[in-house]
């Protein structure tokens, strides 16, 4: 009877350990949410951004210097990019925008984009399946580049995912894939073109003379063809992993963004990050603003 008693000891406190562990845990989640939400309640006294967008680099020299797979690197970037959003959320921050994936990254090794286009489907059908995450944040998705570039498999998956999320009117998450600023602007330039020429055909076809039919192009009539249509500029651009290059991305939309270039590698990009580039934010608001009612003077 003795020893029974002695073997099964150990089970026991096992799991009054496990059970106290489990207390802990959920006491030190709720402290941490508590203390969240009220640096949140602190910033909104301060002008808060409306649209911020990252260029979300560093995900490979995340994976080479933990010598991990490569690919693994991406994909804590990924679990990174969801944490953003459920911040930016919170805080009430309604257009997120992220560079995912540049038209020169085509240029890279062959085995690496395949890897890259696989990991693409494979997150886009995760949030298809499971869509706690877009639930949550009633979060309407976008693409924005020549998808026509991507694999099949990706293009089909996207397609999906941005119509099964266009009537969400909560946060507004749009992914540039494949993506850059010079090809978005000469998309937008073919646009007013091919538009155009449709207005004088139809003009020349009913022998109607239109004198609002003109040749020049004026900034409205890009900015009604950009990618980013209906969606404000954003605040603030974040590049991590402390590269100060845009590499050509937003370069007609971050006119007065505030740039911003924080050492931490994308996977490395916390709360504490974006705390912190809010602030800065907030610091050069007033000068921010003033830059922009004195170029509208000048339209």
């Amino acid at each position: 009877m003795l020893g029974s008693l002695i073997s099964q000891s150990p089970s026991v406190d096992s799991k009054i350990e496990n059970h106290d562990e489990l207390i802990a845990t959920g006491v030190l989640a709720s402290l941490q949410n508590f203390i969240r939400k009220c640096i949140i309640a602190v910033l909104s006294y301060g002008p808060m951004p409306k649209h911020i967008a990252f260029i979300m680099d560093g995900n490979r020299r995340y994976a080479k210097f933990r010598s991990i797979q490569e690919g693994s690197g991406h994909r804590v970037g990924f679990s990174a990019l969801i944490a953003s959003l459920l911040y930016c959320y919170e805080m009430g921050v309604k257009y997120i925008t992220v560079y995912a994936f540049s038209i020169d990254n085509f240029k890279r090794d062959p085995a690496e984009v395949k890897s890259l286009m696989e990991l693409m489907e494979e997150k886009i059908n995760e949030l298809l399946e499971n869509r706690n995450v877009i639930d949550k944040v009633n979060c309407k998705i976008n693409f924005w580049g020549n998808l026509d570039m991507l694999s099949e498999p990706v293009r089909v998956a996207a397609e999906k995912l941005m119509a099964s999320t266009a009537e969400n009117t909560g946060l507004v998450f749009s992914v540039c894939m494949p993506y850059n600023s010079t090809c978005e602007i000469v998309n937008a330039v073919n646009k007013v073109c091919a538009e155009r020429k449709h207005m004088l055909q139809m003009d020349h076809a009913d022998n109607v003379a239109n004198n609002s039919v003109h040749s020049d192009i004026s900034v409205e009539d890009l900015d009604h063809h950009m990618y980013s249509a209906g969606c404000p500029d954003p605040d603030i651009v974040i590049r991590t992993s402390g590269e100060t290059r845009l590499s050509n991305f937003l370069l007609w939309q971050t006119t007065f963004s505030h740039l911003q270039n924080p050492d931490p590698l994308w996977p490395e990009f916390s709360f504490k990050h974006l705390v912190w580039a809010i602030l800065q934010y907030q610091r050069v608001h007033p000068y921010i603003e003033q830059s922009r009612a004195q170029a509208k003077k000048y339209l």
